[in-house]
């Protein structure tokens, strides 16, 4: 086994364990309206074939992540975080208090380069609105960039979104091994149900052009 397909197996083994939280859910009074849910009319699109491949980037740690089309831009809440497992085996999410801010699952690649990087971010939590309130703007071909440590930007294209409730989490497609660079963008929906969101939404996108510093 070489030792890209090595980290992948040992990336979906941790992955395994922690698909099923994605980002946690809201509860109370100032929870807010879960997005339409997502057919599979829209859920997944025939990729462009026709598209030139983008070169992958080296390594290099996120810090800002931007989606227009949902009227997010962490730059002016701080870095993104780096997310790892929790001690039950579990991804990582933001905490309350980080609602605000999107975070990157560390055990897979950075942005940009070969392989699905996987970011997270809350819909809602106990305290209201968070990051992705507005995910239900994004639509398939809308951009999603991110800014990395060494100053460059990897600019990705949302070919797919997908709902699907957290026991049915598709670990294998979010976390398996690809041969460009693509980008997951994780966060929670549907109806509340005993304070918590049951549904995962998630965005799949392709590297579509890079920019220097």
């Amino acid at each position: 086994m070489n030792r890209r397909r090595a980290r992948t197996a040992s990336v979906l083994l941790l992955a395994g364990l922690a698909a099923l939280t994605g980002c946690s859910a809201g509860s109370g009074q100032q929870a807010v309206t879960p997005p339409a849910r997502i057919s599979e009319a829209t859920a997944a699109p025939t990729p462009d074939a026709s598209s030139a491949p983008v070169r992958p980037l080296a390594r290099s740690l996120p810090v800002r992540v931007r989606v227009p089309a949902a009227g997010v831009d962490t730059g002016p809440t701080g870095p993104v975080l780096e997310l790892g497992l929790a001690a039950d085996g579990t991804v990582e999410v933001p905490s309350v208090a980080d609602a605000d801010r999107i975070g990157w699952y560390d055990k897979g690649v950075t942005p940009g380069q070969t392989g699905p990087a996987v970011l997270i971010g809350h819909f809602d939590t106990a305290r209201g609105p968070a990051v992705l309130k507005n995910v239900s703007k994004v639509a398939v071909g809308d951009e999603i960039t991110v800014t990395r440590a060494d100053g460059t930007t990897a600019v990705f294209r949302v070919r797919e979104l997908e709902q699907v409730d957290k026991d049915a989490f598709p670990t294998a497609k979010v976390y398996g091994d690809t041969d460009r660079p693509e980008l997951r963008l994780i966060t929670c929906g549907g109806e509340l149900t005993d304070g918590h969101r049951p549904d995962n939404i998630i965005l799949y996108a392709d590297l579509v052009a890079t920019r220097a510093a």
